[in-house]
């Protein structure tokens, strides 16, 4: 088998797999216990939080586990606009991840906020000279996320920061960096909120991170024991959290060769491919784009037929995110770019790993030719 499909979800690392299996059959005690092997659990609680933080270029106290992406995305939405006080603005783009864009548009509704939408380029990115024309000094809170996960499309957040200081100083800046974290490089934290899900880079599923600037107002969470100091209450998944600690740590020490790999395979793929005709590349520029995603669109084939054809023959990809893989309808992202028709129905994405190869984008394009051919074809007839 050949999966290409790693921006729905990844393998987890053997190491990891090990760290979390341990946790759960030697070191299975809940940290928050008062007793001496509950205190050696919550030193490695510790440490992995030290850890993210380092990575994130944050302070440890800024660290919140939660259960992944998804449920980071909804404390930074609703937990600001819970906090906030007086008429809300949310400014966002049409191209996020359905956990920031289904959450906006429900604590919308709940809190009677304005939503407004940046003006976008045809890559997928946001017009940054344009942004200010949505931002308001009494907007709430803007997210945007970092990299586009079906598109690769990757937003400059340091420029986007410093328009956000200048056009609308109070609002809380979000980033959903589920496909960003680990894959392209950040410098400093330019974010007030910055939401991570490990499942994403090798670790178990069921954890994620959510990055909380000191000082800023958020309200928070769920309601319980008042583990990670109040601010998301429930035991901490110790196991989840030690995997993904293993995982950051390996992925980290790997970073520029792995971002190297990924994108050979990702070149390799796209030169096999355009050479096939109408075979168009949506999103950035290979140069421009994050390493791990290419989506491409085969003009006069239905986009899942392929995918069930590459199915067959032991090839997994995806035509979107995972999340909307069973919805029927408009594909959201391509649409607010401008792609639609039988371009839009033709998209497949291709998402790699460091672990994919020059040989397997090679064995991909032999049988995407052939099934676009046959698809092709039979569609003609």
């Amino acid at each position: 088998m050949i999966y290409f499909d790693n921006s729905a979800t990844t393998r987890v690392l053997p190491e990891a797999a090990d760290r979390a299996l341990r946790s759960m059959t030697e070191g299975y005690f809940n940290p928050a216990a008062a007793y001496g092997a509950a205190f050696s659990v919550e030193k490695e609680l510790t440490a992995a939080r030290t850890y993210a933080a380092s990575l994130l270029h944050v302070r440890p106290e800024e660290v919140y586990f939660t259960s992944g992406g998804t449920e980071s995305n909804n404390i930074a939405v609703f937990g600001t606009l819970r906090a906030a006080r007086g008429k809300k603005r949310i400014v966002t783009t049409a191209v996020e991840h359905a956990s920031v864009y289904d959450t906006i548009l429900a604590a919308a509704k709940q809190y009677d906020a304005e939503v407004v939408y940046a003006p976008l380029l045809r890559d997928g990115t946001v017009d940054i000279e344009r942004l200010h024309e949505v931002l308001t000094p009494d907007t709430t809170l803007v997210s945007i996320m970092h990299v586009n996960n079906e598109l690769g499309s990757r937003n400059d957040l340091e420029q986007i920061a410093s328009k956000i200081h200048t056009y609308a100083p109070n609002a809380v800046f979000h980033s959903d960096g589920v496909q960003a974290f680990l894959k392209v490089r950040m410098d400093w934290m330019p974010c007030d909120l910055y939401s991570i899900s490990s499942h994403k880079f090798h670790a178990p599923k069921g954890i994620g991170i959510l990055y909380v600037r000191s000082g800023i107002k958020n309200s928070g969470g769920q309601i319980g024991g008042g583990q990670e100091k109040g601010f998301r209450s429930g035991t901490s998944n110790m196991p989840a959290i030690l995997g993904s600690d293993t995982a950051m740590r390996i992925y980290a020490s790997h970073t520029q060769e792995w971002h190297a790999s990924m994108r050979a395979v990702k070149e390799r793929l796209y030169r096999n491919l355009t050479a096939l005709p109408d075979v168009l590349l949506n999103g950035p520029t290979l140069e421009t784009g994050a390493p791990h995603i290419l989506n491409l669109s085969f003009v006069g084939v239905r986009g899942e037929v392929l995918l069930h054809a590459l199915e067959q023959k032991q090839i997994l990809v995806s035509t979107g995110s995972a999340c909307s893989a069973k919805k029927i309808g408009k594909n959201r992202i391509l649409h607010a770019i401008g792609i639609d028709g039988a371009r839009q129905d033709g998209a497949i994405r291709f998402s790699f790993c460091p672990f994919n190869t020059p040989e397997e984008a090679d064995a991909v394009s032999e049988v995407v030719a052939e099934q676009v051919q046959l698809l092709r074809k039979y569609r003609r007839r």
